[in-house]
């Protein structure tokens, strides 16, 4: 059986973290064979952030044991905003009965690039268990 955490994103840019409204937020996950199944896609409101967004988890039970299953849902997201870079962030871990903030920093575009033609991808480290 199946648990659930949520998942909510904010969207900035520059370091005094200015909120970037209309970021469209993909989320996805991966399956076995290494395909990604689109979960969710929210827009950012006028303060960066996305409506809660439900991932189905493992019980919690499941990492309480050694050699146990991973007690979390590793999630990728993909974020795209007009005049900005677009951002990959892999494996984000969402755990049972957790709200997770992810804070995403979006990169102004120079003012001659082609749009899409720049990007970063950051992948998370996994925790100690």
């Amino acid at each position: 059986m199946e648990s659930s955490g949520t998942l909510i994103t904010r969207v900035y840019t520059s370091r005094a973290q200015i909120p970037v409204p209309g970021a469209t937020v993909a989320v996805t996950q991966k399956s076995e064979n290494g395909r990604h199944h689109l979960l969710a896609i929210r827009i950012s409101d006028s303060s960066g952030k996305t409506t809660p967004i439900p991932i189905g988890t493992p019980m919690l039970s499941a990492g309480q044991s050694p050699g146990g299953a991973t007690p979390f849902a590793p999630v990728d997201l993909w974020v795209s905003a007009p005049g900005y870079e677009v951002l990959t962030v892999e494996d984000i871990q969402v755990f049972p009965g957790t709200e997770t903030i992810q804070t995403l920093e979006l990169i102004p575009l120079p003012e001659m690039a082609i749009p899409g033609s720049r990007g970063e991808t950051v992948s998370t480290t996994p925790q100690n268990l």
